[in-house]
């Protein structure tokens, strides 16, 4: 199948958040959705953006059933660990369902890897829903492996009115 990878511009919030609502009704936690293309704008494509993106683009003679070229994206943000250094973490990995199966999410992960490494990155972290076995599966057939169970790590969060009360204090 003939695609592209490209750098994300402003222009592809609205499909990029029409991407995270697919990811997370496939995923069955839409309700958790917030962010709207205006966050997505703000946030990404500002002085110092909070995350970057790639995007997964078709032909329009292999647009989507409803419409789309643009069927895929990667999200992911600059951070540190402190026992190795610089790292990345990738916040989503998506394909649209009908596009999956043809190399398009290899792609995307392989353009955030050599963003990785190109930056003197020590390694790409990123959480994977546990019921998403298919997503496991891709995961382990890159080389990746669940440091939940190998370390004993598990990935905690505070948000809401906790997050809230722990700023208080």
């Amino acid at each position: 199948m003939d695609f592209s990878i490209r750098a994300a511009t402003v222009e592809d919030c609205k499909d990029i958040a029409r991407m995270i609502m697919e990811l997370a009704e496939y995923e069955d936690i839409n309700a958790y959705v917030k962010v709207t293309p205006k966050d997505l704008e703000q946030d990404g494509f500002c002085k110092n953006p909070f995350f970057h993106a790639i995007i997964a683009e078709v032909p329009e003679q292999h647009k989507s059933k409803e419409g789309h070229t643009k069927i895929g994206y990667a999200l992911y943000s600059y951070s540190y660990c402190s026992w190795l250094g610089r790292d990345i973490y990738m916040e989503d990995l998506y394909v649209m369902p009908e596009f999956r199966g043809k190399g398009i999410g290899k792609a995307l992960m392989s353009k955030v890897a050599q963003l990785c490494v190109a930056a003197g990155c020590k390694q790409l972290n990123f959480s994977v829903l546990d019921k998403n076995y298919s997503a496991v599966d891709f995961y382990q057939r890159q080389g990746c492996v669940n440091i939940t169970t190998t370390i004993g790590y598990h990935c905690m969060r505070c948000e809401g009115e906790e997050l809230q009360n722990l700023a208080q204090h």
